[in-house]
Protein backbone atom coordinates (compact mmCIF):
# COMPACT_ATOMS: atom_id res chain seq x y z
CA UNK A 1 0.00 0.00 0.00
CA UNK A 2 1.47 3.23 -0.67
CA UNK A 3 0.47 6.63 0.68
CA UNK A 4 1.37 9.66 -1.07
CA UNK A 5 -0.80 14.01 -1.86
CA UNK A 6 -4.01 13.60 -3.64
CA UNK A 7 -5.30 16.29 -5.73
CA UNK A 8 -8.02 17.36 -3.90
CA UNK A 9 -11.68 16.51 -6.35
CA UNK A 10 -15.21 17.19 -5.10
CA UNK A 11 -16.77 14.18 -3.52
CA UNK A 12 -19.39 11.68 -5.59
CA UNK A 13 -22.61 12.65 -3.15
CA UNK A 14 -22.07 16.16 -3.01
CA UNK A 15 -21.02 16.10 0.75
CA UNK A 16 -18.36 18.61 2.02
CA UNK A 17 -15.08 17.16 2.71
CA UNK A 18 -13.70 16.15 5.93
CA UNK A 19 -11.48 18.87 7.71
CA UNK A 20 -8.77 16.70 8.53
CA UNK A 21 -7.81 14.24 5.83
CA UNK A 22 -5.33 11.54 5.43
CA UNK A 23 -4.59 10.43 1.85
CA UNK A 24 -3.96 6.59 1.00
CA UNK A 25 -3.66 4.97 -2.38
CA UNK A 26 -4.45 1.58 -3.15
CA UNK A 27 -2.85 -0.73 -5.67
CA UNK A 28 -4.71 -3.98 -7.88
CA UNK A 29 -3.11 -6.39 -9.70
CA UNK A 30 -6.24 -6.78 -12.51
CA UNK A 31 -7.84 -3.81 -14.19
CA UNK A 32 -10.98 -6.35 -14.69
CA UNK A 33 -11.63 -7.03 -11.93
CA UNK A 34 -11.67 -3.52 -10.52
CA UNK A 35 -14.35 -2.88 -13.25
CA UNK A 36 -16.38 -5.63 -11.04
CA UNK A 37 -15.11 -4.04 -7.66
CA UNK A 38 -16.22 -0.24 -8.76
CA UNK A 39 -19.67 -1.59 -10.12
CA UNK A 40 -22.08 0.00 -12.99
CA UNK A 41 -21.20 3.92 -12.89
CA UNK A 42 -18.71 3.14 -9.83
CA UNK A 43 -22.18 2.87 -7.53
CA UNK A 44 -20.08 0.29 -5.15
CA UNK A 45 -17.68 3.33 -4.69
CA UNK A 46 -20.11 5.88 -4.39
CA UNK A 47 -21.55 3.78 -1.53
CA UNK A 48 -18.15 3.26 0.11
CA UNK A 49 -18.19 7.28 -0.06
CA UNK A 50 -21.38 7.91 1.34
CA UNK A 51 -21.25 5.01 4.18
CA UNK A 52 -17.77 5.59 5.21
CA UNK A 53 -17.30 9.44 4.72
CA UNK A 54 -14.06 9.02 2.22
CA UNK A 55 -13.41 10.15 -1.26
CA UNK A 56 -12.39 7.44 -3.22
CA UNK A 57 -10.61 8.03 -7.04
CA UNK A 58 -10.11 5.54 -9.43
CA UNK A 59 -6.92 5.78 -11.62
CA UNK A 60 -5.74 2.88 -13.45
CA UNK A 61 -5.32 0.07 -11.04
CA UNK A 62 -5.32 1.97 -8.40
CA UNK A 63 -7.64 3.61 -5.88
CA UNK A 64 -7.01 7.37 -4.19
CA UNK A 65 -8.51 7.57 -0.82
CA UNK A 66 -8.52 10.87 1.08
CA UNK A 67 -10.78 11.27 4.14
CA UNK A 68 -10.00 10.66 8.16
CA UNK A 69 -6.87 8.04 8.87
CA UNK A 70 -9.68 5.81 10.82
CA UNK A 71 -11.96 6.01 7.09
CA UNK A 72 -9.49 5.09 5.22
CA UNK A 73 -8.37 2.45 7.20
CA UNK A 74 -11.95 1.50 7.11
CA UNK A 75 -12.81 2.10 3.23
CA UNK A 76 -9.15 0.21 2.77
CA UNK A 77 -10.70 -2.69 4.80
CA UNK A 78 -14.18 -3.05 2.26
CA UNK A 79 -12.18 -2.50 -0.62
CA UNK A 80 -9.45 -5.52 0.04
CA UNK A 81 -12.22 -7.92 1.42
CA UNK A 82 -14.07 -7.11 -2.19
CA UNK A 83 -11.40 -7.58 -4.37
CA UNK A 84 -10.75 -10.81 -3.11
CA UNK A 85 -14.23 -12.24 -3.17
CA UNK A 86 -13.78 -11.17 -6.98
CA UNK A 87 -10.43 -12.59 -7.37
CA UNK A 88 -11.93 -16.10 -5.62
CA UNK A 89 -14.15 -15.83 -8.64
CA UNK A 90 -17.27 -14.87 -6.56
CA UNK A 91 -19.50 -12.05 -7.74
CA UNK A 92 -19.79 -9.05 -5.94
CA UNK A 93 -23.66 -6.78 -5.63
CA UNK A 94 -24.27 -3.74 -3.86
CA UNK A 95 -25.53 -6.07 -1.00
CA UNK A 96 -22.58 -7.25 -0.56
CA UNK A 97 -20.55 -3.63 -0.61
CA UNK A 98 -23.28 -3.23 2.00
CA UNK A 99 -22.21 -6.05 4.16
CA UNK A 100 -18.41 -5.59 3.92
CA UNK A 101 -19.16 -1.83 5.16
CA UNK A 102 -21.12 -2.90 8.11
CA UNK A 103 -18.64 -5.37 9.46
CA UNK A 104 -16.03 -2.41 9.30
CA UNK A 105 -18.21 -0.59 11.77
CA UNK A 106 -16.95 0.11 15.59
CA UNK A 107 -19.02 -2.47 17.46
CA UNK A 108 -18.11 -5.32 15.01
CA UNK A 109 -14.56 -4.18 14.79
CA UNK A 110 -14.83 -5.29 18.31
CA UNK A 111 -15.88 -8.37 17.94
CA UNK A 112 -13.77 -11.77 17.00
CA UNK A 113 -12.77 -10.86 13.06
CA UNK A 114 -11.49 -13.74 12.50
CA UNK A 115 -14.42 -16.00 13.16
CA UNK A 116 -15.89 -13.80 10.78
CA UNK A 117 -13.79 -13.28 7.93
CA UNK A 118 -13.64 -17.17 7.40
CA UNK A 119 -17.43 -17.70 7.59
CA UNK A 120 -19.77 -18.77 4.97
CA UNK A 121 -22.16 -20.83 4.01
CA UNK A 122 -20.92 -22.41 0.19
CA UNK A 123 -24.16 -23.96 -1.46
CA UNK A 124 -24.58 -24.97 -4.89
CA UNK A 125 -25.83 -22.05 -6.23
CA UNK A 126 -23.54 -18.89 -4.43
CA UNK A 127 -21.54 -18.47 -1.56
CA UNK A 128 -23.32 -17.00 1.43
CA UNK A 129 -21.63 -14.74 3.78
CA UNK A 130 -22.42 -12.54 6.87
CA UNK A 131 -23.96 -8.93 6.50
CA UNK A 132 -23.71 -8.03 9.68
CA UNK A 133 -22.35 -8.33 12.89
CA UNK A 134 -25.93 -10.16 13.86
CA UNK A 135 -25.81 -12.37 10.81
CA UNK A 136 -22.13 -13.49 11.51
CA UNK A 137 -23.39 -14.75 15.21
CA UNK A 138 -26.34 -16.56 13.46
CA UNK A 139 -24.22 -18.42 11.21
CA UNK A 140 -21.53 -19.72 13.60
CA UNK A 141 -24.56 -20.85 16.15
CA UNK A 142 -26.32 -22.42 13.36
CA UNK A 143 -22.78 -24.38 12.41
CA UNK A 144 -22.60 -25.36 16.52
CA UNK A 145 -26.06 -25.77 17.99
CA UNK A 146 -28.40 -28.36 17.59
CA UNK A 147 -31.22 -25.98 18.16
CA UNK A 148 -31.17 -22.34 17.61
CA UNK A 149 -33.59 -18.96 17.24
CA UNK A 150 -33.01 -16.34 15.37
CA UNK A 151 -35.36 -14.17 16.75
CA UNK A 152 -35.91 -9.94 15.39
CA UNK A 153 -37.41 -7.87 12.23
CA UNK A 154 -38.17 -8.63 8.80
CA UNK A 155 -35.31 -8.31 6.66
CA UNK A 156 -32.02 -9.75 8.77
CA UNK A 157 -31.66 -12.64 6.60
CA UNK A 158 -33.34 -15.28 9.35
CA UNK A 159 -34.79 -17.59 7.34
CA UNK A 160 -32.76 -17.26 4.37
CA UNK A 161 -29.91 -17.78 6.29
CA UNK A 162 -31.24 -20.79 8.07
CA UNK A 163 -32.55 -22.18 4.36
CA UNK A 164 -28.23 -21.89 3.39
CA UNK A 165 -27.38 -23.68 6.13
CA UNK A 166 -29.85 -26.43 5.42
CA UNK A 167 -29.00 -26.56 1.47
CA UNK A 168 -25.41 -26.92 2.67
CA UNK A 169 -26.00 -29.73 5.38
CA UNK A 170 -27.83 -31.56 2.46
CA UNK A 171 -25.45 -31.41 0.23
CA UNK A 172 -22.50 -32.76 2.40
CA UNK A 173 -24.56 -35.49 3.63
CA UNK A 174 -24.62 -34.31 6.95
CA UNK A 175 -28.72 -34.95 7.42
CA UNK A 176 -30.83 -37.36 4.41
CA UNK A 177 -33.69 -34.02 4.03
CA UNK A 178 -34.72 -31.01 4.93
CA UNK A 179 -38.36 -29.79 6.74
CA UNK A 180 -39.51 -26.52 6.20
CA UNK A 181 -42.70 -25.42 8.00
CA UNK A 182 -45.03 -22.28 8.71
CA UNK A 183 -47.71 -22.05 11.12
CA UNK A 184 -50.73 -21.30 8.77
CA UNK A 185 -51.86 -17.88 9.91
CA UNK A 186 -53.04 -15.15 7.89
CA UNK A 187 -51.22 -11.74 8.39
CA UNK A 188 -54.18 -9.88 9.97
CA UNK A 189 -56.88 -10.95 7.00
CA UNK A 190 -59.23 -13.64 6.75
CA UNK A 191 -58.62 -15.11 3.15
CA UNK A 192 -61.66 -18.01 3.15
CA UNK A 193 -61.22 -20.23 1.29
CA UNK A 194 -58.33 -21.83 -1.48
CA UNK A 195 -59.26 -24.02 -4.21
CA UNK A 196 -56.98 -26.82 -5.51
CA UNK A 197 -55.44 -29.60 -3.18
CA UNK A 198 -53.77 -29.67 -0.28
CA UNK A 199 -50.68 -28.38 -1.19
CA UNK A 200 -52.48 -25.82 -3.46
CA UNK A 201 -53.85 -24.80 0.21
CA UNK A 202 -50.60 -24.59 2.02
CA UNK A 203 -48.49 -23.04 -0.59
CA UNK A 204 -49.02 -19.48 -0.38
CA UNK A 205 -48.23 -19.74 3.36
CA UNK A 206 -44.60 -21.43 2.48
CA UNK A 207 -44.29 -19.08 -0.40
CA UNK A 208 -40.75 -17.44 1.34
CA UNK A 209 -39.40 -20.47 2.01
CA UNK A 210 -39.34 -21.64 -1.67
CA UNK A 211 -38.08 -18.40 -2.85
CA UNK A 212 -34.99 -19.22 -0.55
CA UNK A 213 -34.71 -22.72 -1.52
CA UNK A 214 -34.48 -21.87 -5.10
CA UNK A 215 -31.78 -19.07 -4.94
CA UNK A 216 -29.83 -21.70 -2.69
CA UNK A 217 -30.28 -24.61 -4.70
CA UNK A 218 -30.28 -25.12 -8.59
CA UNK A 219 -34.01 -25.38 -9.42
CA UNK A 220 -34.16 -28.97 -10.64
CA UNK A 221 -32.69 -30.06 -7.31
CA UNK A 222 -35.18 -28.84 -5.83
CA UNK A 223 -38.09 -29.84 -7.53
CA UNK A 224 -36.53 -33.13 -7.54
CA UNK A 225 -35.99 -32.69 -3.39
CA UNK A 226 -40.02 -31.82 -3.39
CA UNK A 227 -40.91 -34.85 -5.42
CA UNK A 228 -39.02 -37.86 -3.38
CA UNK A 229 -38.95 -36.37 0.43
CA UNK A 230 -35.69 -35.19 0.11
CA UNK A 231 -37.13 -31.93 0.31
CA UNK A 232 -40.26 -31.54 2.72
CA UNK A 233 -42.63 -28.36 3.10
CA UNK A 234 -45.85 -28.60 5.41
CA UNK A 235 -47.54 -26.40 7.92
CA UNK A 236 -47.02 -27.05 11.52
CA UNK A 237 -50.25 -28.94 12.04
CA UNK A 238 -48.95 -31.83 10.17
CA UNK A 239 -46.15 -32.00 12.64
CA UNK A 240 -47.59 -33.81 15.23
CA UNK A 241 -46.82 -37.46 15.77
CA UNK A 242 -43.72 -37.00 13.86
CA UNK A 243 -40.13 -37.83 14.42
CA UNK A 244 -37.84 -35.75 12.51
CA UNK A 245 -34.61 -37.95 12.42
CA UNK A 246 -31.62 -37.57 10.04
CA UNK A 247 -33.40 -34.02 9.15
CA UNK A 248 -32.57 -29.95 8.68
CA UNK A 249 -35.50 -28.67 10.53
CA UNK A 250 -36.86 -25.11 10.50
CA UNK A 251 -39.90 -23.40 11.35
CA UNK A 252 -40.48 -19.82 10.25
CA UNK A 253 -42.61 -17.35 11.18
CA UNK A 254 -42.88 -19.15 14.65
CA UNK A 255 -44.14 -16.09 16.62
CA UNK A 256 -47.71 -17.03 15.47
CA UNK A 257 -47.28 -20.38 17.06
CA UNK A 258 -48.77 -21.08 20.92
CA UNK A 259 -47.08 -22.23 23.60
CA UNK A 260 -48.69 -25.83 23.18
CA UNK A 261 -47.59 -26.10 19.61
CA UNK A 262 -43.91 -24.74 20.49
CA UNK A 263 -43.84 -27.25 22.33
CA UNK A 264 -45.06 -29.82 20.10
CA UNK A 265 -42.54 -29.03 17.57
CA UNK A 266 -39.61 -29.48 19.48
CA UNK A 267 -40.04 -32.32 20.42
CA UNK A 268 -40.20 -33.24 17.25
CA UNK A 269 -36.58 -33.39 17.13
CA UNK A 270 -35.31 -36.79 16.60
CA UNK A 271 -31.57 -38.72 16.30
CA UNK A 272 -28.84 -36.52 14.14
CA UNK A 273 -31.07 -33.34 13.80
CA UNK A 274 -30.66 -29.79 13.49
CA UNK A 275 -33.77 -27.59 14.64
CA UNK A 276 -33.89 -23.60 13.58
CA UNK A 277 -36.79 -21.65 14.96
CA UNK A 278 -37.19 -17.71 13.37
CA UNK A 279 -39.74 -15.26 13.99
CA UNK A 280 -40.36 -11.89 14.90
CA UNK A 281 -42.12 -11.33 18.63
CA UNK A 282 -42.96 -7.84 17.43
CA UNK A 283 -45.68 -9.27 14.32
CA UNK A 284 -47.81 -11.95 16.45
CA UNK A 285 -50.51 -12.60 14.20
CA UNK A 286 -52.49 -14.67 16.43
CA UNK A 287 -55.81 -13.99 17.85
CA UNK A 288 -56.05 -11.18 20.88
CA UNK A 289 -55.44 -13.14 24.03
CA UNK A 290 -53.60 -16.09 22.78
CA UNK A 291 -49.81 -15.30 23.57
CA UNK A 292 -47.05 -16.55 21.65
CA UNK A 293 -44.69 -19.75 22.15
CA UNK A 294 -41.80 -18.38 20.68
CA UNK A 295 -40.85 -15.96 23.70
CA UNK A 296 -41.52 -18.35 26.14
CA UNK A 297 -39.02 -20.87 24.56
CA UNK A 298 -36.67 -18.93 23.86
CA UNK A 299 -37.18 -17.51 27.73
CA UNK A 300 -37.33 -21.17 29.38
CA UNK A 301 -34.34 -23.10 26.87
CA UNK A 302 -31.79 -19.67 27.09
CA UNK A 303 -29.42 -21.40 29.73
CA UNK A 304 -29.84 -25.37 27.91
CA UNK A 305 -26.64 -26.73 26.66
CA UNK A 306 -26.88 -27.11 22.30
CA UNK A 307 -29.09 -24.62 22.58
CA UNK A 308 -28.35 -20.45 20.91
CA UNK A 309 -30.40 -17.87 20.37
CA UNK A 310 -29.62 -14.73 18.20
CA UNK A 311 -31.13 -11.70 18.84
CA UNK A 312 -31.09 -9.11 15.40
CA UNK A 313 -31.64 -5.76 15.46
CA UNK A 314 -32.74 -2.76 13.07
CA UNK A 315 -28.99 -2.49 12.55
CA UNK A 316 -28.53 -6.02 10.96
CA UNK A 317 -31.62 -5.34 8.25
CA UNK A 318 -30.26 -5.91 4.86
CA UNK A 319 -33.07 -5.49 3.03
CA UNK A 320 -33.88 -1.85 0.79
CA UNK A 321 -31.82 0.30 3.84
CA UNK A 322 -35.48 2.02 4.05
CA UNK A 323 -36.58 -1.06 6.22
CA UNK A 324 -34.16 -0.85 8.79
CA UNK A 325 -35.44 3.04 9.45
CA UNK A 326 -39.29 1.70 9.27
CA UNK A 327 -38.12 -0.92 12.13
CA UNK A 328 -36.61 1.73 13.97
CA UNK A 329 -39.62 3.98 13.75
CA UNK A 330 -42.03 1.74 14.90
CA UNK A 331 -39.24 0.20 17.62
CA UNK A 332 -39.37 4.00 18.68
CA UNK A 333 -43.00 4.24 19.00
CA UNK A 334 -43.29 0.80 20.99
CA UNK A 335 -40.87 1.78 23.66
CA UNK A 336 -42.33 5.22 23.93
CA UNK A 337 -46.37 3.74 24.60
CA UNK A 338 -44.92 1.07 27.28
CA UNK A 339 -43.44 3.82 29.05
Amino acid sequence: MNKQVIEQKPRRNGRKRPGKSSNVVLSFDDNELLKELFGTHDQNLALIEDKLDVIAHPRGNQIALTGTASACRSAEHVLKALYQKLEAGLDIAPGDVDGAIRLESPSSRTSNKQQIDGLSFVTKRRVVSPRSKGQAEYMKALGENELVFGTGPAGTGKTYLAVAAAAVALVNGSVDKIILSRPAVEAGERLGFLPGDMRDKIDPYLQPLYDALYDVLPGNQVTRGLEDGTIQIAPLAFMRGRTLAHAFVILDEAQNCTSVQMKMFLTRLGEDSRMVVTGDPSQVDLPRGVSSGLTEAVSLLRNVNCVAHTSFNDEDVVRHPLVARIVKAYDKQGKGASK
